[in-house]
């Protein structure tokens, strides 16, 4: 069928009672007879009534959607704008046939499909160590070679790194150096941990440029989106000048102003560019149905890449929970088999899901991130899951055929193994964002009844409650999400939550780092500021200034109480830039270091001063303010060295 017409949000529509769906998905079987046809007209009036309310709701300023079903494109649909006028005067509506969104992620699918093309045609071997295939020096902490399948599968155990990662409209872009150059630390055994790296799918897609000879961006624009029929979608940074002028604009929100092109460092990880069209005729390859009639995988890799690519062997009790195929998330949706990948850059948000069993696929990418933190996500989380609800609803009472069941006191037991803190696994621990995991513990308590609530629950700001369906495997209840332990000897070491992202015990100091770190700031702004108050004071009133024994002591610890507070109030900023994927210069973050280094330093007068002060017996007061400042730079010189603020390599 011929793609729809551009459908444009009205400038404040009204919402439409019942468009939102609910993230948690349909409790009950439904009759088939009452499954609405998955046909263009049911599906278009559904999209209509739940996208343009829910983009004037969020302050998103536009929609693209492809869904495909049985061999044929169902429709694709826009809504809304590709560009809001806010700079250039005049608003442009989605054409979901012509306008380019940037799908982040998805673009590991291509990829994936890029890598499977090469072990298809017996290049290369899943299962073989990739530095047999590249050129340059793979990260390793461990013997265990690093395999395709790793890659894949986001399981070669690399910390995560992101400078780099966006760049503005211009920046120059080298895979070869991009992997070469500072690459992360591996810091899992390979096979044994998923933890998302864009830095391994990049390699991966390395691995395809380095076998075939050809630029990565060429290779699958040749073997994988020109076969597949997508005729306007291109890896090239920036687009072809042919396409420059189909390219959405992204946004913060659609009332602000426009973000640029975001230039992807690793371009296997993210750099497409492509339309709804072209992305309906991607989840037809995929389904093995091209509507070119040329097929970029054969029947039995396409199984390969979508079926669970790690085992028990490799996982243990963790391969209970959502697993990674060959590129692909297992996202089960209703009691149906589903696999996706989502993307995201910092103003573009897509997901795509296909439905293999049903030959159906589905994908949406909103150019704004949303008024709320959430709101990309919680939209996309919608539309699918009421997707699922209205074209797929379950197909037993709970979705969850196939359980094994748990008696009472093996959950409670398990709840109580379960329960503690717990940071991600998708970390940057050898570098000064490892302050980060801080802000992002994740706390699982143990209820009488053998639930656990975890907060805040997975890719959700809210506690969720979870029941034990298996041994180690527990279901969200009123839900769908999934969660998996890995235990040993009744100790849990990891809790798995979606394919690519895992749960680890959180460190001893992980509770208390932050509040001790504030007490400590708050005691050495005092301890800064209260000498040159007191100072004033005395000479407004007259009075007599303080003996000078020890105040050489006494200045030094004022001033390197003041360097260890400015020091950490600039990491603050300087994190919260790096961690919005903005790169910062060297020389800035060397100066927060020579902060850093001075506040530590102040460790010597501090002791100086309170020894001083005792000897002197300078009073209780003044001795007890020595100490309580003495401690504060301790507290601070800890926690800069526990989180590697004045670790001599600046990477991130």
């Amino acid at each position: 069928p011929a793609a729809a017409t551009p459908t444009p949000a009205p400038e404040r529509p009204a919402p439409v009672a019942g468009a939102a769906a609910t993230t948690g998905g349909a409790d009950a079987p439904t009759d088939p007879a009452t499954v609405p046809a998955l046909t263009r007209t049911d599906v278009d009036a559904w999209l209509d009534g739940f996208l343009p309310a829910a983009l004037d709701r969020t302050d998103i300023p536009g929609a693209t959607v492809a869904v495909v079903h049985d061999g044929e494109v169902v429709t694709t649909r826009g809504y809304g704008w590709a560009d809001t006028g806010t700079e250039s005067g005049e608003a442009v509506p989605v054409d979901p046939d012509r306008t380019l969104f940037r799908p982040g992620s998805v673009s590991k699918l291509v990829t994936a499909t890029a890598v499977l093309q090469l072990v298809q045609a017996g290049d290369v071997d899943l299962d073989t160590d990739v530095s047999a295939y590249v050129d340059i020096d793979v990260p390793r902490a461990f013997d265990d070679p690093i395999t395709l399948r790793h890659l894949l599968t986001h399981t070669a155990g690399f910390e995560e790194r992101i400078r780099g990662l966006i760049g503005a409209e211009g920046t120059p872009v080298d895979l070869r150096a991009a992997l070469a150059t500072d690459p992360p630390e591996q810091v899992y055994r390979p096979g044994t941990v998923p933890a998302y790296s864009n830095y391994g799918n990049a390699l991966a897609g390395y691995v395809v440029e380095r076998v075939s000879g050809e630029p990565f961006e060429q290779y699958v624009q040749e073997h994988v989106l020109d076969p597949a029929g997508m005729t306007t979608a291109t890896f090239e940074q920036p687009v072809p000048d042919d396409l420059r002028g189909h390219l959405a604009l992204g946004y913060g929100t659609a009332s602000g102003p426009s973000t640029g092109f975001e230039v992807v460092g690793v371009p296997p990880a993210g750099a497409l560019s492509a339309s709804a069209a072209d992305m309906a005729r991607f989840m037809l390859a995929l389904l093995g149905e091209p509507a070119t009639g040329e097929q970029v995988l054969d029947a039995d890799t396409l199984a390969l890449m979508q079926a669970p690519a790690l085992d028990e062997d490799d996982l243990g009790t963790l391969a209970g929970g959502p697993r990674m195929g060959l590129g692909f998330f297992q996202e089960d949706r209703n009691g149906h088999r589903v696999v996706g990948h989502g993307g995201d850059t910092n103003a573009f948000h897509s997901h795509l899901q296909l439905y293999p069993d049903e030959g159906t696929g589905v994908f949406v990418s909103v150019n704004g991130s949303g008024a709320g933190a959430l709101d990309s996500l919680e939209l996309r989380e919608q539309l699918m899951q009421g997707f699922a609800d209205r074209y797929f609803p379950p197909t037993d009472a709970a979705g969850t055929s196939g359980s094994i069941p748990v008696d009472a006191d093996t959950a409670r037991a398990h709840a109580a193994a379960l329960a503690g803190a717990y940071t991600d696994s998708r970390a940057m621990r050898s570098t000064f964002l490892h302050a980060t995991e801080l802000l992002a513990v994740t706390h699982v308590t143990a209820q009488d009844d053998g639930r656990v609530l975890v907060a805040p629950g997975p890719l959700t700001n809210r506690p969720v409650l979870y029941e034990e369906v298996a041994p180690w495997v527990w279901r969200e209840v009123g839900g769908q999400r999934t969660i998996a332990a890995r235990a040993e000897d009744g100790r849990v070491t990891a809790i798995g939550y979606d394919s690519a992202f895992t749960l680890l015990p959180a460190g001893a100091a992980t509770g208390v780092a932050l509040p001790a770190l504030g007490a400590a700031l708050a005691v050495l702004l005092v301890g800064a500021l209260a000498g040159p108050i007191a100072a004033l004071v005395r000479r407004v009133r007259h009075r007599a200034p303080r003996d000078v024994a020890g105040r050489p002591a006494r200045v030094l610890t004022r001033v390197a109480a003041a360097s260890a507070v400015l020091a950490v109030a600039g990491w603050a900023v300087a994190i919260t830039t790096i961690m919005g994927l903005v790169d910062l210069p060297e020389g800035g973050l060397r100066v927060l270091q020579v902060l850093q280094g001075v506040g530590i330093l102040g460790l010597v007068p501090a002791t100086v001063r309170v020894v001083g002060d005792v000897r002197r017996r300078a009073g209780g007061w003044r001795v007890a303010g020595g100490v309580l400042v003495l401690l504060a730079l301790g507290v601070v010189a800890w926690f800069a060295v526990t989180y590697r603020l004045v670790a001599p390599s600046l990477s991130y």
